[in-house]
């Protein structure tokens, strides 16, 4: 199997970097209010890692081609960051 880099590759180290960054460093460094959740919120992110690394593999089976599974997991997270950004 040929390994290919794609946007939910980056979006996994993220959110393991993130994850790490957290734990190490404590959840007061986002400005909350409880500083004494941090492994919680570093598990958190670790889930997520879990499952855009899922979504990742499962956009490989669906679509065998590199120029076809960069667009659709582009789309995907614009999609994610657009209703993200509703909600918020």
């Amino acid at each position: 199997m040929k390994f290919r880099l794609t946007p939910l590759n980056f979006a996994t180290a993220l959110l393991i970097m993130f994850a790490g960054y957290i734990w190490i460093k404590g959840a007061g460094i986002t400005g909350m209010q409880a500083p004494h959740l941090s492994g919680t919120i570093a598990w958190i992110f670790l889930l997520f890692a879990f499952v855009v690394s899922f979504l990742d593999l499962m956009f490989r089976n669906f679509f065998p081609e590199t120029k076809k599974i960069w667009i659709v997991e582009l789309s995907f997270i614009t999609l994610t960051l657009i209703i993200f950004l509703l909600v918020k």
